[in-house]
């Protein structure tokens, strides 16, 4: 089932004199995808937020995509409600806003559904967000704006954190939630799906899509865009455009943090074997992966020794963080992955 609103018709920039068939001609078509899976609070909120964004945007068509990774497709109703808000608020949506079903299960399936919706539908460019985050302002307009400047095949933003109450100073002191900050237009080789833009364009002749080998365990957008770099494709940081994550109190614990450290260092190590399809180098890179893991699970656990012994919780949480990603290198060294998507 798909679920549309028009599209508004106030896109045309003001003192515009061109026929709007020739403006039709001029414009980029973009859609924003946004996965979802049984989140109905953070899928109401942040379509709103989205709609924003889109108007924003100049010689930019703009479309809302949910992929519902729900089996159930419980995001539906969600995107009902909105569009039926929206109707009795304004008359029409602001822009137009689709729901598409993705039963296969895992968040690769999801993104190659977003793939494949683009694809049909012609679009130029599509933009990945999560459910459970929120664009900051100009967010969709700075990542625009650097491909246009650019030409860049992918557009990387920053994530930001924010939580419900004080975090755990354990954790805190461990920077488990502190993420990259880069210059605008420093080239990255890899990136998160949770704040990117991608030339499909570029895209389709790199011939590129998620493995949904890792659709479960994670590590499918480390690898995608791994590949993209491998084969030329240029990525560049975007620091103006930047989404804030909702941390939910069931991730701000000790567990979940050491828990995403390793699946972290296990998804680096089961990519990096797959970009090496030579067996014979994918044996010395999975000795070399082990030797790399090892060491830095021996030293973050004398990091460790050094927090206890000192009193010290950062070098302490850091210690246990870096243990727990060597320790996750080793695992996908040989073959052992950490599936911390599996459903019950």
């Amino acid at each position: 089932m798909v679920l549309s609103g028009s599209a508004a018709p106030g896109l045309l920039l003001k003192g515009d004199l061109a026929s709007a068939e020739d403006h039709r001609v001029d414009r980029v078509k973009t859609v924003v995808a946004v996965l979802t899976y049984r989140r109905p609070d953070d899928l109401a909120e942040v379509l709103p937020l989205l709609e924003e964004q889109a108007v924003s945007v100049g010689h930019h068509d703009v479309r809302v995509l949910v992929v519902d990774n729900d089996p159930a497709a419980g995001g539906r109703t969600t995107v009902a409600d909105h569009l039926a808000r929206a109707r009795v608020d304004g008359g029409a949506p602001a822009v137009e806003v689709e729901h598409v079903h993705e039963p296969r299960p895992g968040i690769a399936a999801a993104r190659n559904r977003a793939l494949a919706e683009a694809a049909a539908a012609g679009d130029d460019l599509l933009v990945f967000i999560d459910d459970d985050e929120r664009p900051q302002a100009g967010w969709l307009r700075a990542l625009v704006a650097l491909h246009a400047s650019t030409g860049a095949g992918a557009v990387v933003g920053p994530v930001v954190s924010s939580f419900p109450g004080p975090l755990d100073p354990w954790i805190a002191a461990g920077g488990f939630f502190d993420r990259r900050r880069l210059p605008t237009g420093t080239p990255v080789e890899v990136a998160a799906t949770n704040n990117l833009l991608l030339d499909l364009h570029q895209l389709a002749r790199a011939g590129t899509t998620f493995d949904e080998r890792f659709g479960i365990t994670g590590g499918s957008d480390t690898l995608f865009t791994r590949e993209l770099h491998a084969r030329g494709v240029r990525m560049l940081w975007c620091d103006e455009a930047v989404v804030t994550d909702v941390v939910p109190l069931s991730r701000a614990t000790r567990s979940w943090v050491l828990r995403r450290a390793l699946r972290s260092g296990n998804a680096w190590s089961r990519t990096t074997l797959v970009l090496e399809p030579v067996a014979l180098r994918r044996t010395a890179a999975r000795l070399r992966l082990t030797a790399l893991g090892a060491a830095r699970a021996a030293a973050g656990g004398l990091r460790l020794a050094a927090g206890a012994t000192t009193g010290r919780p950062g070098l302490r949480a850091s210690g246990l963080r870096t243990a727990a990603r060597g320790t996750g290198m080793v695992m996908g060294a040989w073959g052992l992955a950490y599936a911390e998507y599996r459903r019950g």
